[in-house]
């Protein structure tokens, strides 16, 4: 893939990962946010967005249960429209950031860093800690804050 294609393809899928944080219930204690798993064919394998079945689901989280077992996994990319959590108070043990590494997934985009409305965030250092390829899209935060308007953001 060309430089430019590359780009082009993270907008495509990144902009679909708007469009599912955009789907998420608000709530008052949590971000609204959305997350697809794209195969390295450019297939998407499942895609998530914050409380979609579960009061206390995260989009990655939603999006790695759809997806658990499937091989395209280790090559995939997931794309979230916040960096992923690295702590939890519903789920401690199972933030965002640790089921990315668990499933073997090389590459994350996101779109907006997590501000420490809730908790302190620190997925993009623990993802490349762990040997995960982090690409920031800065010109989709304002996109995603736009989605948690309800936080007042």
């Amino acid at each position: 893939m060309t430089d430019g294609s590359r780009v082009d393809h993270h907008h495509r899928w990144m902009s679909r990962a708007v469009d599912l944080a955009r789907r998420s219930p608000h709530s008052a204690a949590a971000f609204a946010v959305g997350a697809v798993i794209v195969s390295d064919s450019g297939r998407e394998i499942a895609y998530g967005y914050s409380r979609d079945d579960d009061p206390h689901v995260h989009a990655e989280e939603s999006a790695l249960l759809k997806a658990a077992g499937d091989r395209r996994l280790t090559t995939a990319t997931l794309y979230s429209t916040l960096e992923p959590c690295t702590t939890r108070r519903s789920r401690p043990h199972a933030t965002c950031t640790s089921l990315i590494i668990a499933a073997g997934i090389p590459e994350v985009v996101f779109a907006w860093r997590e501000p420490a409305l809730f908790a302190a965030c620190e997925g993009v250092a623990m993802l490349m800690a762990a040997g995960v390829a982090v690409v920031e899209l800065p010109e989709f935060a304002h996109l995603a804050r736009a989605a948690n308007a309800h936080l007042g953001l």
